[in-house]
Formats: structure tokens, C-alpha cells, sequence
């Protein structure tokens, strides 16, 4: 059976940092035997189809393939439709009446709970705030993620420990649901 999978590369083609360009992207996943190859903007999304493999694996495989091929590690999260149509329709903020900037989905590799978040004073960054998902954290900033308060604290090492997380806006969310649709 043939899945359809994105693959959200973590911090690469932003800030001058780690370079990697999508062409060589979607010839090393189709190198891997991946079908259906494409990617979206720049900053390190490629939707493509496998007939093996589970999320892990694959995800393993095209940081492996990454690191040889372009002399860095990049982190990798592989996540299918129904993963990807599960945590859109779970958003707890009113996504329709938002602007993309205002709204972003993190992903983690594992499940996070609010534990791992106790350390921040939520109260005091209002009107910014969060909410938890399965593997997910969504996260509103009325001023734009680039000078949130909050997601600043949210990077954090600490907040993070022994997860990849990677964040994407909103439009780039559902843009990743329409693009993995069987």
C-alpha cells in the first residue's frame, strides 16, 4: 500500500543557516525510491509517496541520506495525511478568522505534555498563549512569530529536551494536508 508522507525539515534555507536546495531534495528522496516527489516554499517541506517504511524509518533514512549528501545533519520529522488532517482539525483557535502569521502548528517527535511547559509564566505573555495536541503544540501570536515573546520561550533548550520540533505557519499547515491527500 502506497502512503503519502511530508517531510518538515528543521532549520534549514532561513537565517543565512544550512543551505539546501529543494531540487536536491526531490532528487535525493526520489534516489531513496520515494515516488510522487515534490516540495513547498523553501524552507523544507517535500511531500512524497513510499510503499515502505512507517514515520520513524523513513524519517532515519533521509537524515542519514542528507547528512552524506550535503555534509550536515538536518533534523526530520516524516508525518502522513492522517496525521497531518488530524492536527488541522484539532486546532483549538478560531484558524478561520486568524491570519496565517498569527497562527502556527510545532511539531514534535514524541508526545509533550504540560509538564514540560510549567516553567513558563503563560499569564504574563498573554494575549500570546498555546495549546497542546498529539505531538503538536498550537501556538497564537497576534504579532507574528518573529517577535513573539512566547515562542521565544518555547525554543528554549530546555523546553524542548530530547525532541526535534519544528514550526510552520498556518497556511503551510494546510498547504502540507492538501499536498499529502491521497
Amino acid at each position: 500500500m502506497t502512503t503519502t508522507y511530508a517531510a518538515l525539515l528543521r532549520g534549514i534555507n532561513v537565517g543565512g543557516n544550512r543551505k539546501l536546495p529543494m531540487a536536491e531534495l526531490r532528487t535525493l528522496l526520489e534516489e531513496l525510491g520515494h515516488g510522487d516527489v515534490r516540495t513547498y516554499l523553501q524552507s523544507g517541506q517535500a511531500v512524497f509517496s513510499s510503499t515502505r517504511g512507517d514515520e520513524e524509518s523513513l524519517a532515519a533514512g533521509l537524515t542519514a541520506a542528507i547528512e552524506k549528501h550535503f555534509g550536515f545533519a538536518v533534523d526530520v520529522l516524516v508525518r502522513d495525511h492522517a496525521y497531518l488532517r488530524a492536527v488541522a482539525d484539532a486546532c483549538p483557535f478560531p484558524a478561520a478568522d486568524l491570519e496565517a502569521k498569527q497562527l502556527h502548528a510545532t511539531y514534535f517527535s514524541g508526545p509533550v505534555d504540560e509538564e514540560r511547559f510549567a516553567g513558563i509564566d503563560r499569564a504574563a505573555l498573554l494575549p500570546e498563549e498555546f495549546r497542546l495536541g498529539d505531538r503538536a503544540l498550537y501556538l497564537y501570536t497576534p504579532v507574528g512569530l518573529g517577535r513573539s515573546r512566547l515562542a521565544e520561550q518555547l525554543a528554549r533548550p530546555r523546553v524542548n529536551k530530547g525532541l526535534i520540533a519544528t514550526t510552520r505557519n498556518w497556511n503551510t499547515v494546510l498547504k502540507l494536508v492538501e499536498m499529502t491527500r491521497p
